[in-house]
Protein backbone atom coordinates (compact mmCIF):
# COMPACT_ATOMS: atom_id res chain seq x y z
CA UNK A 1 0.00 0.00 0.00
CA UNK A 2 1.54 3.87 -0.60
CA UNK A 3 -0.46 6.07 1.81
CA UNK A 4 -0.74 9.80 0.80
CA UNK A 5 1.18 12.32 2.50
CA UNK A 6 -0.25 15.32 2.85
CA UNK A 7 1.23 19.00 3.95
CA UNK A 8 -2.26 20.53 5.89
CA UNK A 9 -1.10 23.67 6.78
CA UNK A 10 -2.40 27.39 7.99
CA UNK A 11 -0.12 30.47 6.28
CA UNK A 12 -0.72 33.99 5.77
CA UNK A 13 -0.85 36.20 2.28
CA UNK A 14 3.27 36.23 2.14
CA UNK A 15 3.65 32.48 3.37
CA UNK A 16 4.37 32.66 6.79
CA UNK A 17 3.06 29.92 9.38
CA UNK A 18 3.98 31.37 12.45
CA UNK A 19 4.75 35.32 13.17
CA UNK A 20 7.99 36.74 14.22
CA UNK A 21 7.75 34.98 17.69
CA UNK A 22 6.53 31.74 16.44
CA UNK A 23 3.11 32.56 17.71
CA UNK A 24 -0.07 31.95 16.08
CA UNK A 25 -2.85 34.00 17.55
CA UNK A 26 -4.08 35.16 13.91
CA UNK A 27 -5.19 31.95 12.52
CA UNK A 28 -8.68 32.77 12.19
CA UNK A 29 -11.20 34.18 9.13
CA UNK A 30 -13.68 36.78 9.04
CA UNK A 31 -15.50 34.95 11.69
CA UNK A 32 -16.38 36.15 15.46
CA UNK A 33 -16.62 32.43 16.08
CA UNK A 34 -12.99 31.19 16.95
CA UNK A 35 -14.94 27.40 16.99
CA UNK A 36 -15.39 27.51 13.23
CA UNK A 37 -13.44 24.41 11.67
CA UNK A 38 -13.10 26.15 8.44
CA UNK A 39 -12.97 22.58 6.27
CA UNK A 40 -10.59 20.80 8.77
CA UNK A 41 -13.27 18.24 9.67
CA UNK A 42 -13.45 17.32 6.52
CA UNK A 43 -9.82 16.44 5.65
CA UNK A 44 -9.42 14.91 8.86
CA UNK A 45 -11.71 12.11 8.26
CA UNK A 46 -9.24 10.83 6.09
CA UNK A 47 -6.06 10.94 8.23
CA UNK A 48 -4.77 7.95 10.67
CA UNK A 49 -0.97 9.58 11.30
CA UNK A 50 0.09 13.26 12.13
CA UNK A 51 3.70 14.03 12.10
CA UNK A 52 4.72 17.24 13.67
CA UNK A 53 8.18 19.00 14.65
CA UNK A 54 8.28 19.46 18.65
CA UNK A 55 7.89 23.07 18.29
CA UNK A 56 4.32 22.40 16.80
CA UNK A 57 3.94 20.16 18.86
CA UNK A 58 4.67 22.69 21.54
CA UNK A 59 1.72 24.95 20.14
CA UNK A 60 -0.60 22.22 20.47
CA UNK A 61 0.18 21.46 23.92
CA UNK A 62 0.48 25.14 25.02
CA UNK A 63 -1.53 27.53 22.76
CA UNK A 64 -3.84 25.92 20.46
CA UNK A 65 -5.55 23.07 22.52
CA UNK A 66 -3.89 23.23 26.12
CA UNK A 67 -6.24 21.00 27.79
CA UNK A 68 -7.23 18.82 25.31
CA UNK A 69 -5.01 16.32 23.07
CA UNK A 70 -6.95 17.51 19.41
CA UNK A 71 -5.67 14.56 18.09
CA UNK A 72 -6.78 11.36 19.64
CA UNK A 73 -6.75 7.94 18.76
CA UNK A 74 -4.49 8.37 15.56
CA UNK A 75 -0.56 7.77 15.55
CA UNK A 76 0.76 11.33 16.61
CA UNK A 77 4.62 11.39 16.28
CA UNK A 78 6.85 14.47 16.82
CA UNK A 79 10.08 14.59 15.80
CA UNK A 80 13.23 16.06 17.67
CA UNK A 81 16.71 16.39 18.40
CA UNK A 82 15.63 16.40 22.27
CA UNK A 83 15.69 13.07 24.52
CA UNK A 84 11.68 13.02 25.66
CA UNK A 85 10.03 9.84 26.71
CA UNK A 86 6.56 8.88 24.80
CA UNK A 87 3.33 10.03 26.41
CA UNK A 88 -0.18 9.08 25.90
CA UNK A 89 -0.61 11.21 22.76
CA UNK A 90 2.69 11.27 21.35
CA UNK A 91 5.86 9.23 19.95
CA UNK A 92 8.99 11.03 20.15
CA UNK A 93 11.07 10.13 17.10
CA UNK A 94 14.28 10.91 16.57
CA UNK A 95 15.41 9.50 13.54
CA UNK A 96 15.59 10.21 9.82
CA UNK A 97 12.83 12.17 8.87
CA UNK A 98 12.82 10.99 5.53
CA UNK A 99 13.42 7.46 5.98
CA UNK A 100 10.33 7.29 8.67
CA UNK A 101 7.97 8.50 6.01
CA UNK A 102 9.09 6.08 3.81
CA UNK A 103 8.17 3.23 5.88
CA UNK A 104 4.57 4.93 6.93
CA UNK A 105 4.25 5.14 3.10
CA UNK A 106 4.56 1.19 2.93
CA UNK A 107 2.52 0.47 5.87
CA UNK A 108 -1.33 0.01 5.61
CA UNK A 109 -3.66 2.84 6.79
CA UNK A 110 -5.17 6.08 6.08
CA UNK A 111 -3.48 9.30 5.32
CA UNK A 112 -0.46 10.89 6.62
CA UNK A 113 -0.64 14.37 7.88
CA UNK A 114 2.55 16.66 8.07
CA UNK A 115 1.43 19.06 10.27
CA UNK A 116 4.72 21.31 10.74
CA UNK A 117 7.03 22.52 11.05
CA UNK A 118 8.59 24.27 8.14
CA UNK A 119 12.23 22.12 8.62
CA UNK A 120 10.27 19.24 8.32
CA UNK A 121 8.05 20.46 5.39
CA UNK A 122 11.36 21.74 3.20
CA UNK A 123 12.99 17.82 3.97
CA UNK A 124 10.00 16.25 2.82
CA UNK A 125 9.62 18.80 -0.72
CA UNK A 126 13.70 18.26 -1.34
CA UNK A 127 12.99 14.47 -0.93
CA UNK A 128 9.39 14.47 -3.42
CA UNK A 129 7.55 12.93 -0.18
CA UNK A 130 4.83 15.23 0.06
CA UNK A 131 1.98 13.87 -2.54
CA UNK A 132 -0.30 16.70 -1.88
CA UNK A 133 -0.47 20.30 -0.91
CA UNK A 134 -3.34 21.70 1.33
CA UNK A 135 -2.52 25.25 2.17
CA UNK A 136 -5.03 27.19 4.10
CA UNK A 137 -4.36 31.17 2.93
CA UNK A 138 -5.38 33.56 6.14
CA UNK A 139 -6.37 36.77 5.18
CA UNK A 140 -3.62 38.74 7.09
CA UNK A 141 -0.24 39.89 6.20
CA UNK A 142 2.62 39.40 8.52
CA UNK A 143 5.52 41.41 7.87
CA UNK A 144 8.17 38.90 8.90
CA UNK A 145 8.25 35.10 11.09
CA UNK A 146 8.24 31.70 9.98
CA UNK A 147 8.56 30.94 6.59
CA UNK A 148 6.75 27.82 5.46
CA UNK A 149 8.84 27.05 2.32
CA UNK A 150 12.56 27.40 2.66
CA UNK A 151 14.63 29.21 -0.96
CA UNK A 152 16.75 26.21 -0.90
CA UNK A 153 13.93 23.93 -2.08
CA UNK A 154 14.27 23.01 -5.80
CA UNK A 155 11.75 23.79 -8.18
CA UNK A 156 8.80 21.03 -7.82
CA UNK A 157 5.93 21.79 -10.64
CA UNK A 158 2.20 21.22 -8.53
CA UNK A 159 -1.28 20.97 -10.06
CA UNK A 160 -4.16 22.78 -8.84
CA UNK A 161 -6.72 19.98 -7.34
CA UNK A 162 -9.14 22.38 -5.56
CA UNK A 163 -9.83 25.54 -4.47
CA UNK A 164 -12.25 27.16 -1.99
CA UNK A 165 -13.32 30.25 0.47
CA UNK A 166 -14.68 29.49 3.62
CA UNK A 167 -15.14 32.21 5.69
CA UNK A 168 -12.46 34.72 4.59
CA UNK A 169 -9.96 32.16 4.04
CA UNK A 170 -8.74 30.44 0.82
CA UNK A 171 -8.35 26.77 1.09
CA UNK A 172 -6.19 25.54 -2.10
CA UNK A 173 -5.24 22.16 -2.63
CA UNK A 174 -1.96 20.96 -5.11
CA UNK A 175 -0.86 17.69 -6.14
CA UNK A 176 2.65 16.45 -7.67
CA UNK A 177 2.69 17.23 -11.26
CA UNK A 178 4.12 14.33 -12.65
CA UNK A 179 6.08 15.55 -16.61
Amino acid sequence: MDRKVILYIAMSLYGYIADNNGGVSWLEGHSDNPNSDNGYSDFIKDIDTIVMGMTTYEQVVNELSPNNWPYQGMNSYVFTHKTVEDNKNAEFVSSDIVEFINKLKNEDGKSIWICGGANIVNQLIKSNLIDEYHLTIMPIILGKGIRLFSDTNLTSLLKMKQTKEINGILDVIYTRRVE
